[in-house]
């Protein structure tokens, strides 16, 4: 997120609404920070930092994980209260308002981190939701997932043209992965509503209906958006040869059912060898099992996104 000059803000709203919008932006900046330490914890995740190791990273572990999420927890109540004081301002016109917050928040990250990377998809993305969850508060909108994802949606119209597909020279690994391969990375995920994220959340959903526990019902979940998912951080570090690498050994794995399967968690943890021996880490997809945990939080819609289609369908295992 790029600091730039914004219009200020109104005033939010006064009235025995108030008490309650203080109450649901504490309960959402909540979710945010246990999104972070459910990713974070689950282990193993192939090539990311666990609590079995540091993945492919040489420069971050768990300790920098948690100082950075603990760096970051109290800026989430501060996206969403941004949200409520914009909530007048058309979705469109939005994303400027809220830049100047994460790029706070960015900062607090790096400082805790000795300027390491840990969390900055995380902040884009629970930033606009948290953000989103502020403006539909603000208009007396129950939050369910299909209103976040919506919202989120509406606010990041354009914005892969904007801010990817541009005449300069490509400077940043997104803007490469964009120009080389199509690939918009997390600002497509945002404009898209999360779609991946909503692909996937009816297998956690149908996982924790039936009894799985929620660390193997993430796991599972974190193979299939390995399965799925363009993950920029991977061509990054392997070019397309290692987003397919990832992708065809995830899709692998569910075939013989996963982390379900006999030894599947074993096999989890071979699979994150096999990414550490090779320098990758899918740190995309990391970041969206953040967001499927926290979205998993809000009510599902009676209806899917028409832009998921037959996705929407259980998968299996």
């Amino acid at each position: 997120m790029n600091m730039m000059h914004v219009q200020p803000l109104r005033p939010p709203r006064k009235g025995a609404g108030e008490a309650r919008l203080v109450r649901e932006a504490e309960t959402i900046a909540d979710h945010a920070t246990r999104a972070l330490h459910a990713e974070l914890m689950l282990t193993p995740k192939p090539g990311l930092v666990d609590r079995r190791n540091s993945g492919s990273h040489r420069d971050m572990d768990i300790h920098t994980f948690l100082a950075s999420a603990c760096a970051i927890a109290p800026w989430w109540p501060q996206f969403v209260e941004v949200g409520v004081r914009a909530a007048d301002v058309a979705a469109s016109e939005a994303l400027p308002l809220v830049r100047p917050t994460g790029v706070l928040c960015e900062q607090a990250m790096l400082r805790a981190t000795a300027g390491v990377n840990t969390h900055k998809g995380a902040v884009f993305a629970l930033g606009l939701l948290c953000f989103g969850a502020g403006r539909l508060l603000a208009q007396g909108i129950d939050l369910t997932r299909e209103r976040l994802c919506g919202e989120v949606a509406d606010i990041c119209t354009g914005i892969v043209a904007r801010e990817l597909d541009r005449a300069r020279p490509a400077q940043t690994a997104g803007e490469r992965a964009f120009r080389r391969h199509g690939l918009a990375g997390a600002r497509g995920e945002a404009a898209s509503g999360f779609a991946t994220v909503r692909a996937v959340l009816p297998v956690y959903d149908r996982l924790r209906r039936d009894g799985v526990g929620d660390d193997l019902a993430l796991l599972q979940v974190l193979l299939h958006l390995l399965a799925v998912n363009n993950d920029t951080n991977l061509v990054s570090r392997g070019g397309i040869e290692g987003l397919d690498y990832v992708r065809a050994y995830a899709v692998q794995l569910l075939a013989k059912g996963g982390v379900l399967a006999p030894n599947g968690v074993e096999k989890m943890a071979a699979f994150d060898d096999a990414l550490i021996a090779r320098h990758l880490s899918p740190g995309g997809s990391a970041d969206l099992l953040g967001l499927t945990w926290f979205l998993a939080q809000f009510p599902a819609s009676d209806a899917c996104f028409p832009s998921i289609g037959a996705v929407c369908e259980e998968q299996p295992g």
